[in-house]
């Protein structure tokens, strides 16, 4: 009998026929994705570990939710803060029952930097609140009193902060709203940072419903030094005057004719009550603080420029500070803003507002041979014994000139108390660096400014001040810096 091949037979057992080290090679590639796949849930895993130990872990050790405080709290008495030069600035104390009390012995001077514990955590109470509930001692020191059941002292945290300057800014400011920033200009350390109205936190229990609500709009809560925010007035020249040295090679040949105000489609830009400075270059502009000068200067600058060098002094970020702050803004944008606008920005009229504590890094930063440092308020941690634990170094920021162009920009600010609005600073025993601001406000009294530094040729100290609604930085703002450098260089 003869078989019949069907059709297609020959094709189905080809078919069916794989050579083996197809199947081999199809193996090797699932294994390897499976094992692509493990490495990379692995080194995500790592990176979020590492994110965590260098991010998020001091927000989570410090927060509220952590129940660890309650437990180092019931075995460790609060450690102290204290001021750079050994003033107790909080401590826990024990009243007549041995409840054991949060006290702050200077009351309101410090509420804004050091914090409080009650009513939520803030400032340096907050940010080191684990440290503050860490003791470093003997173990068998430490061992023995759990027994005993006696707590153990903990960690002191020992502050940048100056308490003679503190104290020498706190009463300059007198009644007065505002804010007083001194930093180091090489370190960033910051020596004072005052702000009122402010609150004692002492009796933070007893008026807290009264601050919360806070009824006549003095937002004493608001650390107005860090976190408040004004138009900067003709501080803000500091920023034009290098915008324009940017653009312009040949600044130095700057020439000027004031008439005491300038006009464009309608609007029109004084000096300070209208006065005529004449012929002037770009320092005697800077010096006199002109307006029109410096508003004609930013009618003719990109605002591509303007922004830019703005943002790389950390407008519109937030800033590179160990503390609470809020950001810096620039609004000008290409297409969004007129030439009005602009010229009215350069001269720190505008919609840009700013910080106290930035504008004293911006200072410091000219004084820093154009290098910025990053603020903070912490130096270093000891144990209740003075043992030396933990120490913080200065960090660099950015570098946001030229040591070039801040050797002119020194010159510009000199030329500020020996020639112009500041001169009041002459009588000094020390050289002092400036520039005063007014801040105009509708219906309202000016804010006025003072930023500065001093020795003018080898800066130790830079300073920002504040003083809301009352009138010019010449008047009111360099009184209290100048109390400042007084106490200071004494």
């Amino acid at each position: 009998m003869k078989l019949m091949k069907t059709r297609g037979q020959g094709k189905e057992n080809k078919a069916i026929n794989h050579h083996p080290s197809e199947s081999k090679s199809s193996g090797r590639k699932t294994i390897l994705s499976i094992v692509y796949i493990f490495v990379g849930l692995f080194a995500l895993m790592m990176g979020y570990f590492a994110y965590f130990l260098l991010i998020k872990s001091d927000d989570m050790i410090n927060s509220t939710y952590n129940l660890r405080h309650d437990v180092l709290a019931k075995r460790v008495i609060r450690g102290k803060i204290m001021s750079a030069d050994g003033k107790v600035l909080a401590e826990t104390i024990a009243d007549n029952e041995d409840n054991e009390i949060r006290s702050y012995p200077y009351n309101d001077m410090y509420a804004h930097v050091v914090g409080r514990v009650m009513r939520g955590r803030s400032g340096i109470e907050e940010v080191e609140n684990i440290t503050l509930l860490t003791a470093y001692s003997n173990s068998t020191e430490a061992m023995y009193n759990d027994l005993v059941g006696v707590k153990n002292p903990g960690n002191n945290v020992i502050s940048t902060l100056n308490h003679k300057l503190s104290k020498v800014a706190y009463n300059a400011l007198g009644d007065n709203k505002g804010a007083v920033v001194v930093l180091e200009p090489r370190t960033g350390k910051i020596l004072v940072l005052v702000s009122k109205p402010s609150y004692d936190p002492n009796d933070i229990e007893q008026n807290w419903e009264m601050l919360s609500e806070d009824s006549d709009n003095e937002s004493p809560l608001l650390s107005r030094a860090s976190q408040g925010l004004y138009p900067p007035g003709s501080t803000f020249k500091i920023i034009t005057a290098l915008a324009y040295m940017r653009a312009n090679p040949n600044y130095l040949d700057y020439n000027y004719e004031c008439d005491g105000s300038t006009e464009f489609e309608g609007m029109t830009i004084s000096c300070s009550n209208k006065k005529v400075h004449g012929n002037v270059d770009l320092k005697e502009a800077f010096a006199k603080s002109c307006n029109t000068a410096f508003s004609t200067i930013g009618r003719d600058l990109p605002i591509d420029d303007l922004r830019a060098i703005s943002e790389s002094f950390f407008f519109n970020k937030s800033l590179p500070a160990k503390i609470s702050n809020n950001p810096s803004s620039f609004p000008l944008k290409v297409g969004e803003s007129g030439v009005k606008e602009t010229m009215q920005t350069a001269i720190g009229q505008g919609r840009t507002l700013i910080t106290p504590l930035h504008n004293a890094m911006i200072a410091a930063s000219i004084a820093n041979g154009g290098v910025m440092m990053k603020p903070y308020a912490i130096d270093r941690v000891e144990s209740a014994r003075g043992r030396v634990l933990k120490g913080y170094l200065p960090e660099e920021a950015a570098t946001v000139m030229t040591i070039k162009e801040a050797d002119y920009l020194k010159g510009l600010m000199r030329s500020v108390v020996t020639d112009g609005t500041a001169s009041r600073l002459k009588e000094l025993d020390v050289k002092v660096a400036g520039k005063t601001g007014t801040a105009e406000q509708e219906e309202k009294l000016s804010h006025g400014w003072f930023i500065g530094f001093a020795p003018a040729n080898d800066p130790k100290i830079a300073i920002s001040v504040i003083v809301e609604n009352k009138g010019s930085g010449s008047e009111y703002a360099l009184p209290i810096a100048e109390k400042v450098f007084a106490a200071y260089f004494d």
